[in-house]
């Protein structure tokens, strides 16, 4: 007899400690949110985003310019893994790697459920068209945003 229960995406049935390299690396839906400058308010100990982002952010592309190199290159460059996750509140709400570990679905337009990466810009929940250079600002906490996706 033959089982016509269509198999269940990787996501859902393989915890993000047991991920190979590229079932991890696939969860990035590309929003740039994470290469952002951001800042914990100490009495809620809330995130508090700007636009600033970081210098090898590619504005259009949303991805690190030297993806590879980044930790070697920016000194506070956070190379994610599980155990990054224990306390995710410090990635974007969108964040696939923090739905994850909170037991809650990717987003409908997340590229792993609808196949198509440009839908994250489409839905306005990356950070395309709408970031500075850290090389071009000052004082980052005169950019503080409330990124609503």
């Amino acid at each position: 007899m033959h089982d016509s229960t269509p198999a269940q995406p990787f996501w859902r049935t393989t915890a993000l400690a047991d991920m190979t390299n590229e079932q991890w690396e696939a969860l990035c839906d590309g929003c740039g949110k994470c290469c952002l400058n951001k800042y914990e308010d100490e009495d809620t100990g809330g995130m508090q985003y700007t636009n600033v982002a970081c210098r090898l952010l590619d504005h259009q592309s949303c991805q690190c310019a030297d993806y590879p190199d980044r930790a070697a290159q920016v000194a506070d460059c956070i190379t994610l893994t599980p155990e990054h996750l224990r306390k995710p509140a410090w990635l974007p709400e969108t964040c696939a790697y923090r739905l994850l570990a909170e037991g809650r679905p990717l987003p409908r337009w997340h590229h792993l459920r609808c196949g198509d990466p440009e839908a994250v810009h489409r839905e306005g929940a990356s950070v395309r068209g709408r970031v500075v250079c850290e090389s071009q600002v000052e004082e980052p906490l005169w950019y503080l945003v409330d990124w609503v996706r």
